[in-house]
């Protein structure tokens, strides 16, 4: 799910993306240098939150985020791919992350909002573990990009909570479907390591099995998991319908007592 809709958003963008990388790349403005300029605008935007200009804010965060896609169009036009390019952009990215959820951590807590304080700390811990995650199968399996909320999207939903003054309803989403992914990627890595290694001939007859080939085996195994899994998604989603409900009528009775707004 996520790679498709990154795949989309990356077409959508193609061609503008190539005459702006193209403009970049006469300039001389180096990837890594569109990295750091990223990080200073987010940290700018971390204060922004943390003062209540919420839109202000999601204004700054889109153009960070811009260049974040820009540095990496960019070193691959250019030929500038590094390895340390790599780990840069991941590095500030989780930076990034932190720094805009800790501003918010600090702008709720002048209101004294142990519930949304309570909800930001779950979306800090689902958007360190979503990419934590990964880092770590894939230092165990070949890649481990399965998931319905990777950074694209954590970010999506925060900057239109900043804009549509939805920033609760918004932190709540991110809470739970970045911690679903970062659990959807500790069993898709254990369901692989636990995989049996595959027989010279994928249909052996096994005596132990029934007469059913490895393959039928395995194969039937990965439809109940995919049945489960869903039956699951369906349960979370209803979960949290029924929470972002229950949190707007509380967002307005919150804001009628005189509550801390989010903007100017």
């Amino acid at each position: 799910m996520v790679a498709g809709i990154t795949g989309l958003v990356g077409r959508l963008l193609e061609g503008p993306l190539d005459v702006i990388v193209w403009g970049l790349a006469r300039l001389g403005i180096r990837p890594n240098a569109l990295t750091l300029t990223g990080l200073f605008l987010n940290m700018v935007a971390a204060a922004t939150l943390y003062m209540g200009r919420f839109r202000w804010a999601a204004a700054l965060i889109l153009v960070a985020n811009l260049l974040d896609v820009f540095d990496g169009h960019l070193a691959r036009r250019t030929g500038q791919v590094s390895p340390f390019g790599a780990f840069l952009d991941s590095v500030v990215d989780r930076y990034a992350d932190l720094a805009l959820m800790s501003a918010l951590w600090l702008y709720y807590s002048r209101s004294h909002d142990h519930g949304m304080l309570f909800v930001i700390g779950l979306a800090i811990m689902g958007s360190v573990m979503t990419s934590y995650t990964r880092a770590r199968a894939e230092c165990l399996i070949p890649s481990c990009k399965v998931g319905i909320f990777e950074r694209l999207e954590r970010i999506a939903v925060l900057v239109l909570g900043a804009f549509l003054d939805r920033m609760p309803q918004a932190l709540l989403i991110i809470a739970v479907f970045a911690n679903l992914t970062g659990i959807h990627r500790i069993v898709y890595t254990w369901r692989v390591l636990s995989a049996p290694v595959e027989p010279p001939k994928s249909d052996r007859v096994d005596g132990m099995n029934g007469g059913r080939s490895d393959t039928a085996m395995r194969e039937g195994g990965s439809k109940a998991m995919r049945h489960y899994g869903q039956q699951f998604m369906d349960l979370w989603t209803f979960v949290l319908s029924k929470f972002v409900e229950a949190w707007s009528k509380r967002s307005v009775t919150h804001d009628k007592r005189g509550g801390v707004t989010s903007d100017e």
